[in-house]
């Protein structure tokens, strides 16, 4: 018998059914939704972990540009700081557009921001008052940062004052006992223990004639030189044989920091130079050439002057910079003071520039709450910083030049 074929032949079924699908579907969006959020919560601690690695090395670099500022403060000066030098008010003049301009002290107006403030502003009475010295600290009004001032030279050329034998008629040069060691560009500042004014003085005489033995003539002139001060002139300062010509550095070396060190309002830590050194063409001399950014991400900057109070060579207290004979407008005028300041402490304050979710600041920073209350500082945090990360740097400088004078 013969087998008839079905004709009808049912298909295997294939695929997937649709409630297969869509629990596939589900599982699929689940998976994906777990992978963006471990991304996403990866992503962000690392942008924070970034943010605050930027912070730490920014806030490491700008503890060690003061750090190196300080350690030099008063070289090529500290040890004739007490013949004369330590408080006597430092007159410059500089060539600015071929015109010799006077740059010190600040008479017409103050110091360009964050300086402004500085000694109470413009005047011959205030920002026209500042003395020479190594190291000092205007303490800002109202918890605001500090100002440090800060001088200082090359102390390999420095801190052997030559005696002034005389002067000449034509009040550009000086005669020394000789001239072996100097070269042309050096600067110099001429003071005379008794005169409160000290004069900055530039080098020009060929490095032959100034090695050549038995040598005493002392050329002036170049891009620094001041003629006169405010009370006196260095034709009387170099009469009479008692002045001192202490050499600082070198014009061409550019190692002299006569600076001032604060923050300004884009939280960026910058120095001022005093003297002006920077700049060409239209720039020469100027205000803006003289300010440098250091570093960024600082909100505040504050400091106490470590005292040598027992005369034994180390710091044993810790002086507000506003109290007493240790405000800057009065220790100016103490050279004994100055001398027995050899270390400081400085607070630096660093802000992240990552807006956490949540706020990651519970108040406000105390700082140097470890010293006696009244030398308590505080920052105050806005609310709406308080999603920034900040972090306290806390750092003790020794003044080495100052620790290298005798105690007493």
């Amino acid at each position: 018998m013969n087998t008839r074929s079905n004709p009808i032949v049912r298909a295997a079924q294939h695929g997937l059914t649709l409630i297969e699908l869509l629990v596939a579907m589900v599982i699929g969006l689940v998976v994906v939704l777990a992978v963006t959020s471990a991304v996403t919560v990866g992503e962000a601690h690392k942008r924070s972990t970034t943010s605050t690695n930027d912070m730490n090395q920014s806030g490491s670099y700008a503890a060690y540009m003061i750090d190196r500022l300080l350690r030099s403060a008063g070289s090529g000066f500290a040890q004739t700081g007490t013949r004369g030098l330590f408080g006597c008010k430092l007159s410059a003049s500089r060539l600015i557009g071929g015109t010799a301009t006077t740059i010190l002290p600040r008479t017409t107006s103050a110091f360009p921001a964050p300086f402004d403030t500085l000694l109470g502003g413009s005047g011959a009475a205030a920002a026209g008052n500042l003395r020479l010295a190594p190291f000092l600290i205007a303490k800002g009004a109202a918890g605001a940062s500090d100002t440090l001032v800060v001088m200082g030279g090359n102390a390999a050329a420095g801190d052997v004052p030559r005696r002034i034998r005389s002067g000449f008629p034509d009040n550009s040069n000086l005669r020394l006992d000789n001239t072996i060691g100097l070269r042309n560009g050096d600067i110099g500042i001429v003071s005379k223990e008794g005169v409160e004014d000290c004069l900055l003085e530039q080098v020009s005489s060929t490095n032959a004639e100034l090695a050549t033995a038995g040598n005493e003539v002392l050329g002036l002139g170049g891009r620094y030189f001041t003629s006169s001060g405010a009370t006196t002139s260095l034709a009387t300062l170099a009469a009479d044989g008692t002045s001192l010509f202490t050499p600082l550095g070198n014009v061409a070396a550019n190692n002299l920091q006569f600076q001032l060190v604060g923050v300004n309002a884009n939280r960026t830590l910058v120095a001022y130079d005093l003297l002006r050194a920077a700049g060409s063409g239209a720039d020469e001399g100027t205000d803006a050439s003289a300010m440098t950014a250091l570093a960024d991400g600082v909100v505040a900057l504050y400091a106490v002057y470590g005292v040598d109070t027992d005369k034994n060579g180390t710091a044993d207290a810790w002086i507000d910079p506003g109290s007493g004979d240790y405000a800057i407008g009065t220790l100016m005028d103490e050279p004994e003071v100055i001398r027995h300041i050899v270390a400081a402490r400085v607070v630096l304050v660093m802000k992240s520039s990552l807006l956490e979710k949540e706020p990651v600041m519970t108040g406000d920073l105390a700082i140097f709450s470890d010293l006696p209350t009244d030398r308590h500082r505080t920052l105050t945090i806005a609310t709406e910083d308080r999603r920034y990360r900040h972090r306290v740097i806390d750092t003790t400088i020794p003044l080495r030049n100052l620790l290298l004078l005798p105690t007493s």
